[in-house]
């Protein structure tokens, strides 16, 4: 008897309408809110009152019961979105979590036997799935004719065919919620999250960023630690099949990772930060996705203060190839920032689209001392606040609760009217530097990176000295 396959394709009706009526409710709900508001003399535009807080954590409620692409979408609203979504709605959709519960192997076999096709009979595949997210799961497979173990990274049956139909529906529910107005602006916006998202699940794509990242990571191991990019196994990935080694580590926030030795959480901190300026500085390739589920830690005997820890990049999903211009204003405005140049921040800023030209100084020194203090770590220590410093001079990461004090900063410059939406390749590189300093933060290092940056930062300067003499 033939199984019947369970997963998005037969649902795209239900799923639709559910979030078509979530934005008719919230929307009401709202009209009627901004009634409230005129009377009580506040703008009719207030959607960040406490009852636009608890429609939007309603908004987001319904969501996250769809589950799905309707997770993903979410996240990536509240990436994308600050410039056009009601802070009450952004803060409500930073709360949809990834973790999923994963659908049962019923729910998958089948789809994964017409993927493989002959191949499914090399794999004898663990049916009970080792991790679950919004858009894939991974279970476990053994090659019966090697006995390698292998992971298999299983898109959801039916993914691409519900994907455009789960985007424009979030899309109505934020028109019928009136959270959105229609525009151009808003038009180049979506269409932008549409393209990142269906980069996400192409597989083919993720597979060629797996293999390239490989072969960087080959050329700079043995610097500040050392990196592993699994191998890929090529004979069993499909458009919606990814197949890679196995790798046994633990996550950085792992009780055990904590017992570690100072110098050697230091060890692992400096390899994280140095392998972004090496995507910055000389891949232009960028994992734009760093939660701590990303990263793997193999560690060596847990009882050494030093030893040969090794960082596992296990996911490339959602990878940014950048164009020489945006990383020459991105390496602009990293370098401003070190030597507290506002003229040259704001040009680089200006340059990545986050700032217009015709932007009033007021405007330029909101975000400009936005950026500014998100680069704070990377200043000279003699420039590095006091109150974060240890007994020898060096930077505490988790003690200076950088994110959290970035977050205000950042609350002001995206509420100002003078502020451009930035464009999509910026919010990705803000996702990368707050997924990064959070990473440091929970390991709890202390160092100074001035030296390490400018190191990169000087042979990038040597490197255009030398083209520019040709």
């Amino acid at each position: 008897m033939v199984k019947k396959q369970r997963g998005f394709k037969g649902n795209i009706l239900p799923r639709t309408l559910s979030a078509s009526l979530a934005g008719i409710r919230a929307g009401s709900a709202l009209a009627a809110d901004s009634v409230v508001q005129r009377v009580l003399g506040r703008g009719p535009d207030d959607t960040d009152s406490d009852f636009a807080r608890r429609e939007a954590h309603g908004f987001v409620r319904e969501l996250g019961k769809l589950k799905g692409t309707y997770i993903k979408i979410g996240q990536m609203l509240a990436l994308f979105g600050e410039q056009f979504l009601p802070r009450a709605l952004v803060d409500a959709l930073r709360e949809l979590s990834d973790q999923t519960e994963p659908l049962h192997w019923d729910a998958l076999e089948s789809s994964v036997r017409d993927s493989l096709g002959e191949r499914y009979q090399d794999l004898d595949i663990d049916p009970q799935a080792i991790a679950a997210a919004s858009l894939a799961q991974v279970h476990l497979a053994r090659v019966r004719s090697s006995g390698d173990w292998i992971c298999l990274k299983l898109q959801y049956p039916g993914l691409a065919q519900v994907i455009d139909a789960d985007f424009d529906a979030v899309v109505r529910m934020l028109l019928l919620a009136r959270w959105v107005k229609s525009g151009r602006d808003l038009d180049d916006w979506l269409e932008s999250m549409r393209e990142h998202l269906h980069d996400e699940i192409d597989y083919r794509r993720e597979a060629a960023s797996t293999i390239k990242m490989g072969k960087l990571i080959a050329d700079v191991n043995g610097t500040t630690t050392h990196y592993h990019v699994p191998r890929l196994y090529p004979y069993y990935c499909t458009d919606t099949v990814l197949a890679m080694e196995y790798i046994e580590g633990v996550s950085v926030v792992d009780p055990d990772v904590s017992k570690l030795s100072l110098r050697r959480r230091n060890a692992l901190a400096k390899g994280m930060l140095e392998l972004f300026f090496y995507e910055i500085y000389e891949w232009g390739m960028l994992q734009t996705d760093p939660n701590f589920g990303n990263y793997l830690l193999r560690l060596d005997d847990r009882r050494k203060k030093i030893a040969n820890d090794e960082l596992v990049l296990i996911d490339f999903g959602s990878v940014l190839h950048c164009s020489e211009k945006f990383l020459c204003n991105l390496r602009q405005t990293i370098e401003a920032g070190q030597q507290h140049d506002y003229p040259r921040l704001i040009e680089g800023l200006i340059g990545l689209g986050c700032l217009h030209q015709q932007t009033s100084d007021d405007g330029r020194k909101i975000f400009a001392d936005f950026c500014m203090h998100l680069l704070e770590p990377l200043r000279p220590p003699e420039q590095l606040p006091a109150e974060y410093l240890n007994a020898q001079g060096e930077y505490c990461w988790g003690k200076s609760q950088l994110m959290r004090r970035a977050a205000k900063k950042a609350a002001a410059a995206t509420t100002s009217r003078h502020f451009a939406a930035p464009s999509r390749d910026f919010a990705l590189i803000a996702r990368k530097l707050t997924g990064l300093f959070n990473f440091i933060a929970a390991l709890d290092a202390e160092f100074n990176a001035h030296d390490m940056v400018q190191s990169h930062i000087h042979r990038w300067q040597a490197k255009d000295r030398n083209v520019a003499k040709r």
